[in-house]
């Protein structure tokens, strides 16, 4: 009789109690938000569309200028002031959808919002299960004069797509994960040109192009095929961060300075670690190991790849790095004491490649980490003609069709260079009798 229950459940619940089909809703800058949210009368706001969004519906964005408004924040929590708050949730299987339509490009200019004493967080995600895809913002302002940031997309809901964001020409960071954000993954977003010269010394201390920095249980990040330039602080920040993120597949290049090449703030590329200045008792247990696997860091204005007084080891797996002030610093801190500056161990290195750096390796215990096959430990000399390319310009090249990174043939490996076959197997696919150094797989003409 159990069983017999059991299946009629099941099958009421299929056939008697069908889910709701999803519905399609639309926002327009020249739409309603007392309209229906149809694509013939569309809303004004995302904010209006995601009280009528259910699991599995789908917001269409269509393309064009939404000049937001400080008459349009919705929330004040804190110092922070959230124009767009996106705080309902989708479901397993179902997601709440925030797309551009297709071929169409939607522009949030946040340069009227300018709230006095408050952070601007231009799109507040405390919602999970949401999937945002192909929208643009521009212009997010700081006007609190102490050392402070706004931000563009502050994420701290769960099972979360950031996809296709372009956040560009403000004074915020891109995106940032804070709180118990968990299992979210930002995909192929670019963060650049941001830069804030009213908080703090004007240097725009605070301006990262995407950061996490989630407390204890906040598990299951990826950042991949990410870009940031010309971002004032770093492109990507992991400092203070309880759990391990990855990074895969980025690059970051021109950070801390200007357009211009005048010097901001730090510059690291890859800021992947960190907790100087954290008491003892206050540190994670296990400290994360923060993984940063295929990606490139070029002419950054310090470090390419830095440690940031982490004090234990990361993960470093197949990157490359270029022009860097220091191409890889792995620099750490006394567990006991986390104050005294130690060259770092515990680190994972296998198969990175560098090259032209004002130094290339800096403050690594070499017999207290696991480095392994990259090209400060092999018997190779890396030179200009190991590369088809070394025309950093190719970075900044529009995206694909489907939103990957552009294919450039910067710091691609040349025929015959030094680096082909050198590095170690790590279950990734190669070319070739041995793994490639670098970020990139040599590609032999057809």
């Amino acid at each position: 009789m159990t069983a017999f229950r059991t299946v009629l459940g099941a099958i009421l619940a299929v056939f008697v109690f069908p889910l709701a089909p999803a519905a399609e809703f639309f926002v327009a800058p020249d739409g309603r938000d007392d309209a229906a949210g149809s694509r013939d009368a569309p809303f004004a706001s995302v904010q209006r569309a995601q009280a009528a969004a259910a699991p599995g519906d789908t917001v269409w964005v269509r393309g064009g200028v939404y000049r937001m408004r400080e008459a349009q924040i919705v929330k004040h929590e804190g110092p922070y002031a959230y124009v767009t708050h996106l705080d309902r949730s989708g479901e397993p299987g179902r997601p709440i959808r925030y797309w551009a339509w297709p071929g169409e490009q939607p522009v949030f200019d946040f340069s009227a919002v300018k709230p006095a004493g408050r952070r601007v967080t231009a799109f507040r995600v405390d919602g999970s299960w949401l999937h945002v895809k192909g929208l643009e913002v521009i212009g997010v302002q700081v006007t609190i004069t102490t050392h402070t940031q706004s931000i563009c997309f502050d994420v701290q809901g769960s099972h979360t797509v950031l996809e296709q964001l372009s956040l560009h020409d403000g004074m915020a960071i891109g995106v940032w994960l804070g709180g118990g954000a968990s299992h979210n993954l930002v995909l192929n977003c670019d963060a650049y040109r941001n830069h804030d010269p009213v908080s703090g010394n004007g240097r725009g201390g605070n301006v990262d192009g995407f950061g996490y920095h989630g407390r204890a249980g906040s598990v299951g990040n990826v950042f991949r095929g990410c870009r940031a330039w010309f971002n004032s602080d770093d492109g990507f920040d992991f400092i203070n961060s309880a759990e391990v993120a990855t990074i895969e597949a980025c690059w970051a290049f021109y950070n801390g300075y200007t357009p211009e090449f005048g010097e901001l703030a730090d510059g690291n590329g890859f800021k992947a670690g960190g907790h100087a200045g954290t008491p003892v008792a206050r540190l994670p247990d296990p400290i994360p190991r923060h993984v940063v696997t295929g990606s490139v860091a070029v002419r950054n204005k310090a470090n390419g790849f830095y440690a940031n007084h982490h004090t234990d080891g990361l993960t470093w797996l197949h990157n490359t790095a270029y022009r860097n002030r220091v191409n890889f610093n792995l620099r750490g801190r006394e567990r006991a004491d986390n104050t005294t500056v130690i060259p770092g161990r515990n680190h994972i290195m296998r198969n990175n490649l560098g090259f032209a750096g004002g130094q290339e390796v800096a403050e690594l215990n070499l017999e207290a980490s696991d480095v392994r096959g990259d090209y400060f430990t092999l018997a190779v000399t890396i030179s200009a003609a190991d590369f088809v390319s070394l025309d950093e310009s190719q970075l900044m090249r529009p995206r694909q069709a489907n939103g990957d990174l552009p294919r450039i043939d910067f710091l691609r490996l040349a025929p015959g260079s030094a680096a082909i076959d050198r590095g170690l197997d790590l279950g990734r696919p190669f070319a070739g009798r041995a793994p490639d150094l670098g970020a990139f797989e040599f590609e032999p003409a057809p």
